[in-house]
């Protein structure tokens, strides 16, 4: 088998928690640029004023990412690269690496987990790691949604200068712009995802199909990446597009929504689908391998 094998000893929670977050960098690190491709097909379309239509027009994930790279250069793919990383090491440590806990918390320590429960734990998770990790989520999505400006027209030149600029300009709260669609998003993504993953691995293992290993990890993450996309996409479009938004330019998360159906129709919703599949598909697959042989490796260190 390749990797690691599992141990005797089941992973600490602190191992559980700085796993989850440095797997999800990692993860970040490889798909980053479809990420931003999705940003770019979900704020396509909002009309701010005549002057900023946008001139450019994306088709499809790698027609964006092609016409990001000739219009803006290669680094634009990578843009808000800084918050990502910064929001994954917060976001992904709370919201994954403690979601066992929480379970465990739920069920009192019973080895039956019913699905009620990891739903309980999934929702929990999701809504403190939003809690604490919003800004840098603000500050990803607008670094990804600015075009190719000139350093006097850009919104922001740097991850600090962001945090700042939105603090002062739009107030502590701009910093947590978006935060019940975001609450909302990460409760469907992490129940969703951490669910289905958990569910169908159990269910690879118990019917013996596959062991604790590579293969059932690979499958269990490529089924959680398409049944959260499919699940997910319409609020994560909703908050891609109020966390992007100028002040004042929607009154509300409901509003935005609502003005997104009115003018664009109900498709608007699905907006960037295929690079959201293809960047949670494959971000799942590098996390969850990633985090599985972290886990192992860092309990080998720590027993040997």
């Amino acid at each position: 088998m390749v990797g690691f094998k599992p141990t005797d000893i089941p992973p600490t929670a602190t191992v559980k928690f700085i796993g989850a977050g440095t797997a999800a960098c990692i993860a970040d690190l490889f798909t980053f640029p479809l990420d931003t491709a999705k940003v770019r097909l979900q704020i396509q379309g909002e009309v701010k004023s005549a002057a900023e239509v946008a001139t450019v027009r994306y088709r499809g994930v790698f027609g964006t990412m092609a016409t990001m790279v000739k219009t803006e250069g290669a680094r634009s793919l990578y843009s808000g690269l800084v918050a990502g990383l910064q929001r994954q090491m917060s976001f992904a440590s709370v919201r994954i690496g403690l979601y066992d806990s929480v379970k465990q918390f739920y069920t009192k320590g019973s080895e039956h987990v019913g699905v009620g429960s990891r739903l309980l734990a999934g929702c929990t998770t999701g809504a403190m790691a939003v809690a604490f990790a919003q800004p840098t989520d603000v500050v990803k999505v607008r670094f990804q949604a600015q075009a190719n400006m000139s350093s006097q027209n850009r919104r922001y030149n740097g991850t600090i200068e962001a945090y700042k600029t939105i603090a002062k300009e739009e107030g502590i709260r701009g910093l947590w712009k978006g935060t019940m669609p975001n609450i909302a998003r990460n409760a469907i993504v992490n129940c969703t995802e951490l669910v289905t993953y958990d569910l169908i691995k159990d269910l690879l293992m118990k019917n013996g199909l596959l062991s604790d290993n590579l293969p059932c990890h690979f499958s269990s993450a490529i089924g959680a990446g398409f049944c959260t996309t499919i699940i997910a996409s319409p609020v994560d479009v909703v908050k891609t597009r109020y966390m992007n938004s100028a002040p004042g330019q929607y009154g509300s998360a409901l509003n935005c929504a609502v003005t997104m159906f009115t003018k664009e129709g109900l498709s608007a919703f699905y907006k960037g689908f295929m690079p959201s599949f293809l960047r949670l598909g494959s971000w799942n697959i590098v996390m969850f391998i990633t985090y599985e042989q972290l886990k192992r490796a860092m309990m080998v260190a720590r027993l040997s």
